[in-house]
């Protein structure tokens, strides 16, 4: 079977450009110009399919057969390639009848070049007419398989163009809500594929909005997903370095009497021993003590400030930030959590989805009740788990125990390593067994897993928050709703 693909290489035709030209094309119709335009994120996000596109389009001409009347039509250009002048000269009305049977478009410029050569034949006519005869027939062919090209791909441009439609429509309705910077808005289109109806999506938009607002919440997810350390520490072999400040000490400086004393400082004399300079009987033992220093003086005290050099330890300032690992969130589906609990909880999962978009993170999703639920929001498929997520209902009793041991069981994998677990309840449920606190402990101390805890109840009960790392409270009580209503207006 012949295709497309060796028909191309056989004809010289470039495949890569009819690919390229049609690609051209669909990225400069004026829908996506207008959307690219609103949301340039998504642009940068889309042109990385390009290098899948042209080759799910070149996959395409690989595996498209030829159509079998122009199939055969080449097989015969082929046979008179191989002829010499005589031979073709004898089977020309044979292949004129062929080529009429095959109802090839070259049949009418085959008859009039045949017609023409036989009212202008002379001793050097064979070669030279079958010369052009090919040349006419190879362009003919090389228009009919260019044809078949662009119905090819005006096939695919078309499938193309609706499944660009769907997943700009999506991603431009959820570019606001998820997409924070390029990398979220890079998976968000990854995710987008696939087939839904608009309605489907409507959840998402509404928790969003609900998400705005509750502006406390939104805070919350960002404080426990975007949380750093700074750490100061020295070198433990630090070198000594040289420091040089100015330090301030006392002066024998004019500014201000500081008591008395002996010296020989004839300019701050005390007015007694001026007095006995002016009694004769005295003078000789004023020149005495003025040489002994033992004159009686007004003492000046000041301060002067002088550079001082000391030495001290290099000391290096460096910020650790704690690693961003993935997200693993337990939900509490008790009936307790039903209402505006519930809404509370699946709008701060949509706070820290997005987190994970822009922070190229895990988000794994658990619902415990009478059994273990799992989603995995940040999935080529993410965008499906998340509405299954959204359509869930809080009506389950509460098995803190399950969901912490199940928690467990996949933060010991390798693959989960340095994971935040998150734990979203009232907390009105049983006490913990001993077991499940011990490997709480174990995963806080020697593998760094940090477990955070979103009460949304203040009577959550004491004994079972201590297990965890950071409690991030927010209480869903008419008076706090109340509360942080007043604030906001």
């Amino acid at each position: 079977m012949l295709s497309l693909e060796s028909l191309d290489l056989l004809l010289s035709i470039s495949e890569g450009e009819l690919i390229e030209e049609l690609i051209i094309g669909l990225l400069a119709t004026p829908q996506l110009a207008i959307f690219f335009e609103k949301f340039p994120r998504l642009k940068r996000a889309l042109t990385k399919d390009l290098p899948e596109w042209k080759f799910r389009l070149r996959q395409r001409i690989h595996d498209t057969p030829v159509p079998p009347d122009l199939a055969k039509e080449f097989y015969l250009y082929q046979h008179c390639q191989q002829i010499d002048a005589a031979t073709f000269q004898a089977e020309l009305p044979a292949l004129i009848e062929q080529l009429e049977s095959l109802n090839s478009p070259f049949i009418t410029e085959a008859r009039s070049l045949q017609q023409n050569a036989e009212e202008t034949r002379g001793p050097k006519t064979g070669n030279s007419f079958q010369t052009l005869f090919l040349q006419r027939w190879r362009l003919n062919l090389t228009f009919q398989t260019v044809t078949v090209h662009h119905q090819l791909l005006e096939q695919e441009q078309e499938q193309l163009q609706e499944e660009l439609q769907q997943r700009l429509e999506l991603s431009g309705e959820l570019s606001p809500l998820l997409a924070e910077n390029d990398a979220a808005a890079g998976r968000l289109w990854d995710m987008s594929k696939g087939q839904r109806q608009r309605g489907e999506v409507q959840s998402l938009s509404r928790y969003g909005a609900f998400l705005q607002q509750q502006p406390e919440l939104q805070r919350l997810a960002e404080q426990l997903g975007r949380s750093q350390k700074a750490k100061t520490s020295p070198h433990e072999d630090a070198k000594m370095e040289e420091h040089r400040l100015m330090v301030r000490e006392p002066a024998t400086v004019p500014e201000e009497v500081n008591g008395i004393h002996q010296s020989d400082d004839i300019l701050r004399l005390m007015p007694t021993e001026l007095g006995t300079l002016g009694i004769p009987e005295l003078e000789y033992e004023f020149y005495r003590r003025l040489l002994e220093k033992r004159l009686m003086t007004y003492r000046l005290q000041g301060d002067v400030w002088r550079e001082k050099v000391v030495k001290r330890p290099v000391v290096h300032q460096q910020q650790e930030p704690q690693p961003r690992g993935p997200f693993v969130i337990c939900v509490d589906t008790s009936g307790s959590m039903g209402g505006f609990n519930e809404q509370c909880a699946k709008a701060f999962c949509l706070a820290l989805l997005r987190i994970a978009l822009a922070d190229n993170r895990r988000c794994y999703i658990m619902l415990f009740a009478s059994q273990v639920i799992h989603y995995e929001l940040t999935s080529s498929n993410g965008l499906d788990q998340a509405l299954r997520f959204l359509g869930q209902h809080f009506r389950g009793g509460t098995d803190l125990a399950a969901c912490l041991t199940a928690t467990l069981d996949k933060l010991s994998s390798p693959e989960w390593h340095d994971a935040d677990a998150v734990i979203i309840s009232d907390f009105i449920a049983q006490r913990l067994p001993e077991e499940v606190k011990k490997r709480v402990k174990h995963l806080q101390q020697d593998k760094h897993h940090r477990f955070h805890a979103l009460a949304m109840s203040q009577y959550g009960k004491p004994g079972i928050m201590r297990i965890f790392d950071h409690i991030w409270r927010f209480d869903t009580g008419m008076k706090s709703r109340v509360q942080r209503r007043w604030q906001r207006d």
